[in-house]
């Protein structure tokens, strides 16, 4: 599960032209520097690396289950998916 969390920093790395070790779980997109189009880029990243959906209303907290407040939230919401589909 590890893993996980170490790849979905390089991807928030790669879209914020940052270092992996720039990005810990508690930043946030906005804190990284990743605008609305940043955040398209690394859920369509995210759900080719992981072979998951992320649901299309993630970016609006309220009503979905994936948060992306932060990189652990993010990490947290991705290993959840991931559970779902090996039910």
């Amino acid at each position: 599960m590890q893993d996980i969390e170490l790849k979905v920093r390089e991807i928030i790395a790669e879209q914020a032209v940052l270092a992996v070790e720039d990005v810990n779980p508690d930043s946030t997109l906005e804190s990284l520097g990743i605008d609305s189009l940043g955040l398209v880029e690394s859920i369509f990243a995210i759900e080719e690396t992981f072979d998951i959906q992320v649901p299309f209303n993630a970016n609006a907290p309220t009503e979905s289950d994936f948060d992306i407040s932060s990189v652990a939230s993010i990490t947290a919401a991705i290993k959840a998916l991931i559970a779902g589909q090996e039910k």
